[in-house]
């Protein structure tokens, strides 16, 4: 599994592009840009300045990706946990996140596995288990704030 907390905003931006539907150009295209233009802004290439937060988010949006903020979390040694919308929050969606959880932490116990292969961890293998564990930890506590949400008690509501 490859770590998706990225160490640079230029690795954050290649896979926020490669994630985006239609790839470069339909990323180019959701900005109003021409694919060179984007280019250059998204690599900061040819002393063009970075695509600002705004557009990254834009971008972030339509491919539903968390990329950007779980690099900038990363910088300072935190996580990134998106919060549930309400509107959408039902036993269904949280059963999702329930599984998507299970995955994460299963992800966890697979890197470890296969770093103990060897008998011991190298710094590498141990900073993939530590992404992989960031990520698991980011989804447990977004799924706990979604059961918190979803039946938190209501005002003017028998208890």
């Amino acid at each position: 599994m490859k770590s998706l907390v990225l160490e640079t905003r230029k690795e954050a931006m290649r896979e926020i592009i490669r994630s985006f539907p239609e790839g470069r150009e339909g990323a180019a295209a959701r900005l109003g840009m021409k694919v060179k233009k984007f280019d250059n802004h998204a690599y900061e290439n040819a002393g063009c300045s970075p695509l600002t937060d705004l557009q990254v988010y834009m971008l972030e949006q339509a491919s539903g990706t968390h990329h950007f903020p779980n690099y900038v979390a990363q910088m300072y040694g935190g996580l990134f946990v998106a919060v549930a919308n309400p509107e959408k929050l039902d036993n269904v969606e949280l059963y999702a996140r329930s599984v998507q959880v299970s995955a994460k932490r299963g992800c966890v116990d697979q890197a470890i596995a296969q770093a103990l292969e060897d008998g011991s961890i190298s710094v590498e293998e141990a900073e993939h288990i530590l992404a992989a564990h960031n990520l698991h930890m980011a989804a447990r506590h977004a799924e706990v704030l979604a059961a918190i949400d979803l039946y938190r008690a209501k005002p003017g509501k028998s208890q």
